[in-house]
């Protein structure tokens, strides 16, 4: 998801404690853990999922788990460029298709993919926002009063609705949410 929201996120109960890049949220959990051992915590990604991370060892152990450690193995393609070889199946018609285009198949398919993509940017944006919130609350406030007509407003789009019925939630859970959420609507979510 390229929207607002493109950090991890350590919540301990429903107080947010550390917010970042992955490895400084691990270690933020990792510390937490060292002076409170059987504390809960919940780490989220970006897209609102719930992750783990193995805690293990020193900071350098935890980042070279994380694959932030050493830099990653250089593939086929072109890697200056940020191309990735990678396999495409189509059918015959397809592959006569895209041979007569100007620039051949490569081009042909950059195009296709750039104009799909432009197109439905829009919704998918809203979408990625909708499900990232929605797994987000599951997870922390499912239970909670009002979840069910939360979850009602937030895929029907309502954003007055889904402001008004996360207003009493607990405040790092509700802004944590709003935040998911921001792109879910048509407009912001406005303090309720």
């Amino acid at each position: 998801m390229s929207g607002p929201m493109t950090s991890y996120v350590l919540f301990e109960g429903e107080r947010r404690l550390a917010a970042g890049p992955k490895l400084e949220v691990a270690v933020a959990a990792q510390a937490r853990l060292a002076q409170a051992p059987d504390a809960s915590l919940l780490i989220f990604d970006p897209e609102g999922r719930q992750v783990d991370f193995d805690l293990r060892g020193g900071p350098w152990d935890i980042a070279l788990r994380l694959g932030e450690g050493e830099p990653a193995p250089r593939g086929r393609g072109r890697p200056k460029l940020g191309v990735t070889a990678r396999e495409v199946t189509l059918l015959p018609r397809h592959w006569e298709w895209l041979a007569a285009q100007p620039g051949g198949a490569s081009v042909a398919l950059r195009k296709l993919v750039e104009a799909a993509r432009r197109e439905s940017e829009g919704p998918d944006r809203r979408r990625a926002a909708r499900d990232a919130a929605y797994r987000f609350a599951s997870a922390m406030a499912g239970d909670r009063p009002g979840f069910e007509a939360m979850s009602r407003a937030l895929f029907a789009g309502d954003a007055a609705g889904f402001a008004a019925r996360i207003a009493d939630w607990p405040t790092d859970v509700r802004d944590h949410l709003r935040t998911l959420a921001s792109e879910a609507f048509e407009a912001s979510i406005t303090e309720v």
